[in-house]
């Protein structure tokens, strides 16, 4: 990631968490959590965006992806993930901002919504809801584990991602995967998480529909949907669901977008925050 973040670790719930920070730490924070499958750097542009505007900033690997630990005890329910998080924003001096992304997006929702207390100042879901479309979800999933067995290449770890993002052009060095990625022994490159997280009933893709809604009904801070206008996950009907469950939040669509909101757009992502965080007061962004 840029320069201007640094890594650092982080006391989880019974696992150590991989950081990048970046920003005065005694300024607002903002707290990206990436989604299933993804790392910390899924955010890189978007947190350097951040520190630039005056935040500080927190991207986490949740736990078993990216360089955070594995759990020990193959546990990864959304109460452990729920516990991470909870651990993370205790260290913090005020309660941050909380961007989710799908898994991530769930997470911070469940978080504040079954948390007494205000553990969070504002939440921003990226392209996830209550209600999700089942059969994107389980694309998204097949996705995951079709690929457990890992790549003799980059270069075929790049294939898989072009086949299965076909609307977004293939780079022409795939060396940034490397970041998602990890060589071992046996010379072939695996992704960067842990493939338990499916394994358990407690596994977070059984979670009832009805535990999402009952903590979006408790959100009691300023919230805003960030979409893809052509979402595998969240159907119009599924936003206008929300927007009952959660009278007050804003909703955005970015355009030509996908599940993948900030990949596919960051620039329109980083504005649809921004501009957020302006409307609510909260730190550089609310000035001029």
């Amino acid at each position: 990631m840029s320069s201007s973040l640094t890594t650092r670790r982080l006391d989880g719930y019974g696992v150590q968490l991989a950081a990048s920070e970046g920003g005065d730490g005694a300024l607002p924070s903002v707290v990206l959590l990436h989604g299933g499958g993804q790392t910390r750097h899924a955010w890189s542009r978007l947190a350097t965006t951040l520190v630039d505007a005056g935040y500080h900033v927190l991207s986490l690997d949740l736990r078993g992806h990216g360089d955070s630990d594995w759990a020990p005890d193959g546990d990864y329910s959304s109460d452990a993930f729920i516990a991470d998080i909870r651990a993370v924003l205790a260290q913090l001096p005020t309660p941050p901002v909380l961007v989710g992304a799908s898994l991530g997006g769930l997470m911070s929702l469940l978080t504040v919504g079954e948390t007494e207390g205000p553990s969070a100042r504002a939440l921003v879901l990226v392209d996830i809801t209550p209600k999700i479309d089942m059969g994107g979800r389980a694309r998204i999933i097949g996705f995951m584990r079709d690929n457990i067995k890992g790549f003799a290449s980059v270069e075929q770890a790049a294939d898989a991602v072009a086949a299965y993002l076909p609307h977004r052009p293939r780079p022409k060095n795939p060396s940034g995967l490397l970041r998602n990625l990890r060589l071992k022994d046996d010379g072939y490159y695996y992704w960067h998480w842990d493939p338990t997280f499916f394994d358990g009933e407690n596994a977070t893709h059984n979670d009832p529909e009805s535990r999402y809604e009952a903590a979006a009904r408790k959100v009691r801070i300023p919230t805003l949907l960030v979409r893809g206008e052509h979402s595998e996950l969240v159907s119009e009907a599924a936003v206008k669901h929300f927007r009952e469950v959660i009278p007050g939040a804003e909703y955005v669509d970015v355009s030509g977008a996908r599940h993948m909101v900030v990949g596919d757009d960051n620039d329109a992502f980083a504005d649809a925050v921004l501009g957020f965080l302006g409307r609510l007061g909260v730190g550089a962004a609310s000035a001029g």
